[in-house]
């Protein structure tokens, strides 16, 4: 086991299976030293954790749980990143970080939901984790999700 993934054991997580990707496209790809992962949606054993638009509201996903849910895509993320180079430790800087949320129309806390997937690659990786990053609010996203995230990294 990589030192990322005993960093994501000590938060009670683990490197899960990578999510089938729901079009034509590969869920992460190599080109030089870097690896460009698709949109990664909050899948947690093959189905969405939740769907629906992220506010403040009945009916709607809370904030924090928006939150919990673009950890879980960063998780399936560095997945998708580990299938492609092998061992997590070879990542030698979190580059950018893309997260679109999809929002009610009023809703302007997209920052704070993508901290979520932010967060969780500080821990994972340590300083090399630190990345530059996009926070976006949408629509709508595939399979109703609430929030993707994409990530390109650095290896060695």
């Amino acid at each position: 086991m990589s030192a990322v993934e005993d960093r994501l054991a000590e938060l009670g997580l683990s490197v899960p299976t990578v999510a089938k990707p729901v079009a034509a496209y590969v869920p992460a790809v190599q080109e030089g030293d870097l690896v460009f992962t698709s949109g990664q949606l909050p899948m947690v054993d093959g189905s969405l954790a939740a769907t629906g638009k992220v506010g403040e509201g009945e009916g709607l996903v809370t904030p924090e749980q928006a939150k919990d849910l673009a950890q879980t895509c960063a998780l399936n993320a560095i997945a998708a990143v580990k299938e492609v180079v092998g061992d997590l430790d070879r990542v030698s800087r979190v580059v950018k970080v893309v997260g679109f949320v999809a929002s009610q129309p009023d809703f302007t806390g997209q920052p704070g939901v993508v901290n979520g997937a932010s967060e969780l690659l500080g821990a994972a990786f340590g300083d090399a984790g630190v990345h530059a990053r996009s926070a976006v609010g949408v629509a709508a996203l595939p399979l109703d999700a609430p929030v993707e995230v994409e990530i390109i990294v650095s290896v060695r």
